[in-house]
């Protein structure tokens, strides 16, 4: 099995040992990190749902993205991955909450580059981010992103 089949593997077995759910507020990613999870024999037991916020305006309206932020920085800000995760876990109410947002490319937005990307997991302890910069086509930004998100929720797993 592929990396890319293992992994959403993995994150389904730690969630179901930690009897634990987990949903994810996607944006460029547009619902790969969940069809990746629903992939997974079993996977319904631990995947909530999720919200695919392509527009930067449903952001903050469906997963409660604070508008001053997404006007003072853009969509594309690591505070912005952050509270998609944690308005992903309260709407779906999951022990977890991922979020991403970036530029797959191929042009910039908001004067960001393509294949610039941030991830966050928002569960139990709190909230974890990090930036990912990502090289080559969209397929490989966004495919990329799913992994970021993935591997950073399965380190909070344990």
């Amino acid at each position: 099995m592929s990396e890319q089949g293992t992994l959403p593997r993995r994150v389904v077995e730690l969630l179901t040992a930690a009897g634990q759910t987990v949903a994810a507020a996607e944006s460029l990613t547009a619902g790969l990190v969940c069809a990746s999870l629903a992939e997974v024999p079993g996977s319904s037991v631990v995947l909530r749902g999720g919200l695919v916020v392509y527009a930067t305006e449903l952001k903050h309206e469906l997963a409660g993205v604070s508008a001053a932020l997404l006007e003072a920085e853009g969509a594309v800000h690591p505070e912005v991955a952050a509270q998609l995760a944690a308005g992903v876990r309260e709407r779906c109410r999951s022990d977890w909450g991922l979020g991403l947002t970036g530029v797959a490319g191929p042009a910039p937005q908001d004067g960001v580059a393509p294949g610039t990307v941030h991830v966050a997991a928002c569960g139990p302890d709190g909230r974890h981010a990090r930036t990912l910069e990502i090289s080559g086509d969209r397929d490989a930004v966004r495919t990329g992103a799913v992994r970021g998100a993935l591997v950073l929720l399965a380190e909070q797993l344990g």
